[in-house]
């Protein structure tokens, strides 16, 4: 098993698309990238800690590569905008790649260069690629949101 790390915004409908993919085995909701230890989700939402949320994905390799995840990860949301997906703004929504390996870094790095040369977007790519930091996993009322609430996805 290998793990990924992603924050593309509100981590419900982030958490809910990649917990449905064949080859994951577990999608967490959680906060990564600030400064505080163990952060609330009230805290997180201050935009003072400096952490994202993101989900923490686990997965096969050998059922679903990195790479799939990525494409996943790029085609579910605007890594255009910075600090802001749909309605919700700040820091803690901002798009971002935490990588757990070179292999990933590289692997993140490439795919966000392919996707500014293809045209896709038309504006820049603002998703930052980072080393994976301590994850901190969100409260449990935010596990399965959308899943426990009877929802596809989000409302934007």
């Amino acid at each position: 098993m290998e793990k990924a790390t992603f924050g593309a915004g509100c981590f419900w409908g982030v958490e809910e698309r990649f917990r449905n993919v064949k080859g994951v085995t577990s999608a967490t909701s959680g906060y990564a990238g600030g400064t505080t230890e163990n952060p609330t989700y009230h805290d997180v939402c201050s935009d003072k800690t400096g952490h994202a949320e993101v989900v923490e994905v686990e997965f096969d390799p050998a059922q679903v590569s990195y790479e799939q995840l990525l494409d996943i990860f790029w085609s579910n949301h605007d890594p255009t905008t910075r600090n802001r997906q749909g309605p919700d703004l700040g820091s803690q929504y901002r798009s971002v790649v935490f990588y757990h390996s070179p292999e990933q870094k590289a692997a993140a790095e490439a795919k966000r260069a392919e996707l500014e040369k293809s045209g896709r977007f038309r504006r820049p790519i603002v998703t930052q690629i980072e080393s994976a930091p301590t994850f901190y996993r969100a409260e449990e009322y935010h596990q399965q949101y959308l899943a426990r609430h009877g929802r596809a996805h989000c409302a934007v």
